[in-house]
């Protein structure tokens, strides 16, 4: 059985920091290309970050230079450290994991993160 769980979303003011994580179970993890996607309410889930198989990060550009997305293959767990806060970056945060090469596919639970002063 597949997992994704995130966890490391809560509550901050603007400026600061937070750092997510999403540890998975039940696929050859470091096979897996692994995302992280955001959902505000009223707003289509957009990419955030990626990351391939060989630790290539990519990011949307509302934020470069203030998030990074690392992984651990040991721990089978990825990383997203988020800088500078903004009340936009408040979303439900997802977790995603796919092998392009064989259609396999699976998301997380989510994550909630709000910015708030």
């Amino acid at each position: 059985q597949v997992q994704l769980v995130e966890s490391g979303g809560g509550l901050v003011q603007p400026g600061e920091s937070l750092r997510l994580s999403c540890v998975a179970s039940g696929i050859t993890f470091g096979r897996y290309a692994m995302y992280w996607y955001r959902q505000a309410p009223g707003k289509e889930r957009e990419l955030v970050a990626g990351i391939t198989s060989v630790h290539s990060p990519n990011y949307a550009d509302s934020v470069k230079g203030r998030f990074t997305i690392s992984r651990d293959d040991a721990r089978r767990t990825v990383y997203l450290q988020m800088n500078s806060l903004k009340p936009e970056d408040a979303a439900v945060y997802y977790c995603r994991a796919r092998w392009a090469q064989y259609e396999y596919d699976y998301w997380g639970q989510g994550t909630q993160v709000t910015v708030s002063s």
